[in-house]
């Protein structure tokens, strides 16, 4: 069964990380590899930039226990939530549901989610696009530094565990296990703003100034297949989705500001060159 444990999801995603490397270059994705490792031998720049995305992960990873720890006492917005929205979700999962469809929509969301971030950065080290390398991180990095305190600060549930919504939550029709394989990942009020509509079009974003058409396509393609897939697996709220949209603009735009300001400053080209 391609869910039943974190190490299956793992390799999958990894064997998917290949592929979309492979399908953005027509190369060796290993080179991607070889690349990376290069750069952070060689560019204290990116030593730093990727070591800090790093930090900001690992955060994230704790992110829950702090919550415990210092935050248990928060109001519940997703009422508040609900107010706004109504039962928009369970409409929009009522007019669409199919069972062919779910294991397409679950495999985006749990595994082309995760490839298509670490697949960007393998496609622009390949194709020596350093700015690029570095919006990517920045972008990353700037993603998960403004959702962290969200999570912490207004906490909104997932739309299925509210009962009011009428919800259904697809995502068990196949990973019956998910809440206690892959829950301990993403706490069950890290909704506002979602993760996966932000980074997902943030990677389309970026994709867009790569010059590289089939990565164009394939980005755009995932990010909205992802972005319908928290609605149709009954994860996330409208709200959620269009505050992930207004991260994924803001973080790509600084991103791309950045990324080719640490170029320029490393490889000492003017400021705004079209490096990216």
């Amino acid at each position: 069964m391609l869910y039943q444990s974190m190490n299956t999801i793992a390799l999958f995603t990894a064997l998917n990380i290949i592929v979309l490397i492979w399908l953005g270059t027509l190369r060796n994705p290993l080179k991607a590899l070889y690349v990376l490792v290069r750069e952070l031998v060689t560019t204290p720049r990116f030593l730093i930039l990727f070591v800090s995305m790093a930090g900001i992960l690992l955060l994230n990873k704790y992110e829950q226990q702090i919550e415990q720890d210092y935050f248990r006492n928060q109001t519940d917005f997703t009422p508040m939530i609900f107010q706004w929205e109504g039962s928009f979700v369970r409409h929009l999962q009522d007019f669409f549901y199919s069972p062919w469809i779910t294991p397409v929509l679950a495999y985006f969301y749990l595994l082309v989610f995760q490839a298509l971030i670490i697949g960007s950065l393998g496609v622009y080290l390949i194709q020596q696009n350093k700015a690029l390398v570095y919006s990517t991180c920045y972008a990353i990095l700037i993603n998960y530094a403004i959702a962290i305190p969200f999570y912490l600060l207004f906490p909104v549930n997932e739309v299925w565990s509210y009962p009011p919504a009428g919800v259904t939550f697809h995502m068990l029709d196949v990973f019956p296990d998910f809440e206690t394989i892959y829950r301990p990942l993403s706490g069950l009020d890290n909704c506002f703003p979602s993760l996966h509509t932000s980074l997902s079009m943030t990677m389309a974003l970026l994709s867009f100034r790569s010059g590289n058409k089939r990565w164009m396509i394939i980005t755009g393609v995932s990010a909205a297949l992802i972005i319908f897939s928290i609605f149709y697996l009954g994860i996330h709220w409208a709200s959620d989705m269009f505050a992930g949209l207004v991260l994924s603009f803001l973080a790509s735009a600084a991103g791309i500001y950045l990324g080719r300001l640490t170029h320029a400053r490393a490889t000492r080209l003017p400021q705004f060159s079209n490096a990216a």
